[in-house]
């Protein structure tokens, strides 16, 4: 089957989306110089229902039309953080920040707060799922929704060179990374951290409850596995780094998914461009890992 009509179908299980929203308005709240880039704080109308409000930061270390990284932040139940975990990082990730490293290396960064995160936390994650369940939506199509715009906005920025863009993030963020990618083929590079997470293989273990409630999609296994998802962004790069001891991916799953992948990606004749590095190591970022990301990142984007 076409992947155009398969990526119909994903975007089809994520509930009654926003329709009419045309215009993304933009309002600078803030901008202020740092040693690798300038951040700007924006606020961001993307869904016509809640202002999303966003870092971008410009390298200062790019030309004039910078490859830019759209970055998505965990969870790990720290909801007050959000996009600040760009410049923060989170306990289980390395330092520097990604703001920091992603910067220094030339490559510009967006990163919104996803709802009930950051400046968006003033409901709970339960409170907002049940609500949006109640509206036939579910919490990650809305959160998907989001970025995706995101992703309008930022091939829309005149100092951001479309044709390289890429996105990345770990745990939360990790999913988020397959899934853009997946439904939207103007990120031309995937990085995912610590969350490929084979579905059949968590029911196997009842694992459900590892993952939050913003997570599960309605019907979505009648109509996909986690294998066929990340199909969808082959031939493009994607760089996958697990944790062997990681529970929120189960060993066989991560094993699944790299036989599958390595299949699609040897149809298209693109072998190299599908990497599935794993540690022994749990829910962590290692520093090995965060040179494997900088490098793919240089390589292919």
């Amino acid at each position: 089957m076409n992947n155009q009509i398969r990526r119909d179908q994903l975007y089809g299980l994520l509930g009654k989306l926003p329709t009419n929203v045309e215009f993304i308005q933009v309002t600078k709240i803030h901008e202020e110089e740092h040693e690798n880039y300038i951040l700007e704080k924006l606020l961001l109308e993307l869904n016509g229902i809640q202002p999303v409000p966003a870092y971008f930061l410009r390298s200062k270390k790019a030309g004039s039309k910078a490859p830019t990284i759209l970055y998505n932040h965990s969870h790990g139940g720290f909801y007050t953080v959000g996009k600040d975990e760009l410049l923060t990082p989170a306990p289980y990730m390395q330092k520097p920040s990604y703001g920091e490293t992603l910067t220094q290396q030339g490559f510009s960064v967006l990163c919104i707060d996803c709802w009930a995160f950051g400046e968006r936390s003033d409901r709970t994650e339960t409170e907002t799922f049940k609500e949006m369940l109640w509206k036939g939506q579910n919490m990650w199509g809305m959160m998907v929704y989001d970025s995706l715009r995101a992703l309008d906005y930022l091939v829309s920025r005149p100092d951001v060179d479309p044709n390289r863009v890429g996105t990345l993030g770990m745990s939360m963020g990790s999913t988020m990374a397959w899934w853009l990618a997946a439904l939207d083929t103007r990120i031309k590079v995937t990085i995912d951290i610590c969350c490929l997470t084979d579905y059949g293989a968590l029911l196997d273990e009842r694992g459900l409850d590892r993952h939050g409630v913003y997570y599960y999609v309605p019907d979505l296994l009648n109509h996909f596995t986690t294998a066929q998802i990340n199909a969808l962004i082959a031939p493009r790069p994607h760089l996958s780094l697990a944790g062997n001891l990681d529970k929120l991916t189960p060993y066989a799953g991560l094993t699944k998914i790299d036989n599958e992948l390595k299949k699609v990606y040897l149809d298209h004749n693109a072998t190299d461009a599908w990497k599935l590095l794993r540690y022994d190591v749990g829910h962590i970022e290692t520093e090995e890992m965060r040179k494997e990301s900088i490098s793919f990142l240089r390589k292919w984007l």
